[in-house]
């Protein structure tokens, strides 16, 4: 056996002086210790806020409906831009015709056309100033509302202009207050409804407020509105599989009723939701990437103090040297003390990012802002070698110290 060869520094003596190492400088340590969480709570945080913003808009259109394809009068192209408007010709309308004509495939469940106006609602001396709603008894199924009382719309032609309406909780209290709605009047313009169903509360979904909205039949709509055409046509295909053929059949059968023209733009909700999830995930990198700039700042406050230690700890590397530590047990000191470092900051960032994000969701309850799982494994990795490979230079500064020289502070 060797007996000249130095003997290995067992792990739990190395990490007992690193311990020892930071807590003999207590006010050094907690200003590094800062630094290292501010940088991982910042990547935390906001990838969660970006996650959150994901979520939310998700949830946004699929609270539209399931397997949607949307239908909107005139062609727009790839860049946005409608040539017909340059020479300025409006695109042709859409129409009840064309709504019926979309339920004559079997891949198809159901079809709601849609006309939105503002109107003014009273009944007796209150009145409010909402957005209607026309359309027909398939728009309930089709946008997954739910009614609190009575019945929704009807079925019924979609020409035929009833005089029923549907209101939402909030225009019910402002209008009716204490007294039953159901099975009253009200009056829109100079028509009349009867109320038959009260919306059970939804909230604002997609700039629709169902609380504060009046639904009646879209030929009645119509009437008010002075107009023939619709603003959307919502088409709800029979299942995920269905949404490509229901488009392709939906443009097909607008172009067979436009004497051959595709005059119209459908619009697949996995299409917007798979765009909306690109930008919001590209969004969420680039937060994360920003707020990553903190690490390396702290890295640097860390390799810059570390210095500072070496510098103040001569004597004591010095007689380590003496006693027969190699300059790689001096490195492995060192390194373990800044990993010891890295990981407490890492673990006080992610406690300090998941309690902003708490906060956020308590703030903003309709944000699910939560971050990513792969981000908390990352964010302790990046935090864990940005502090072991800021730390290498004064590692090596160390290992290098002449023990004698060391000894005598020189």
């Amino acid at each position: 056996m060797n007996r000249d060869r130095p003997m290995a520094t067992p792990s739990r003596d190395v990490a007992r002086f690193a311990w020892q190492a930071l807590a003999g400088y207590p006010v050094r340590t907690l200003l590094m210790l800062i630094a290292m969480a501010i940088g991982v709570g910042s990547v935390v945080v906001l990838t969660a806020l970006g996650e959150g913003a994901r979520g939310y808009v998700t949830g946004e259109f699929a609270s539209l409906g399931t397997n949607l394809v949307v239908v909107l009068p005139g062609r727009t192209e790839t860049a946005r831009l409608n040539p017909g408007a340059m020479f300025g010709e409006t695109p042709r309308d859409l129409t009840l015709g064309d709504a019926r004509a979309l339920t004559r495939s079997s891949r198809v469940r159901r079809v709601a056309p849609l006309n939105v106006g503002s109107v003014t609602v009273s009944h007796g001396p209150r009145s409010r100033d909402v957005v209607m709603l026309g359309s027909t008894s398939d728009l309930l199924p089709v946008r997954h509302w739910r009614m609190a009382r009575g019945s929704f719309l009807p079925v019924m032609a979609s020409d035929r202009a009833m005089p029923v309406a549907v209101i939402g909780q909030t225009l019910r209290e402002e209008l009716f207050g204490a007294e039953g709605a159901l099975g009253e009047w009200l009056r829109i313009g100079d028509r009349r409804f009867r109320v038959i169903g009260i919306l059970g509360s939804r909230g604002r979904s997609i700039g629709v407020d169902t609380d504060e909205t009046i639904i009646i039949p879209v030929a009645a709509a119509q009437q008010l509105l002075n107009t023939q055409s619709l603003f959307r046509i919502l088409v709800e295909a029979r299942s995920r599989e269905d949404i490509e053929p229901v488009r392709d059949f939906v443009e097909a059968a607008i172009a067979e009723r436009h004497q051959g023209e595709r005059d119209v733009t459908v619009i697949t909700q996995d299409a917007v939701l798979s765009t909306f999830d690109d930008i919001l995930g590209a969004l969420t990198l680039a937060v994360g990437g920003i707020a990553a700039i903190s690490l390396a700042v702290a890295g640097i406050l860390i390799m810059n103090v570390m210095l500072v230690a070496v510098s103040e700890r001569t004597a004591e590397i010095g007689l380590l040297k003496a006693i027969g530590a190699t300059p790689r047990q001096i490195v492995t000191l060192i390194l373990a003390e800044a990993s010891l470092l890295s990981f407490l900051g890492a673990l006080l960032g992610l406690a300090l990012g998941q309690a902003s994000a708490l906060g956020l969701r308590l703030a903003l309850p309709m944000l699910p802002a939560y971050p990513p799982p792969w981000v908390i494994a990352v964010v302790v990795t990046v935090a864990m070698v940005t502090g072991i490979v800021f730390s290498v230079l004064p590692a090596r500064t160390a290992a290098r110290l002449d023990p004698v020289r060391a000894l005598a502070r020189r």
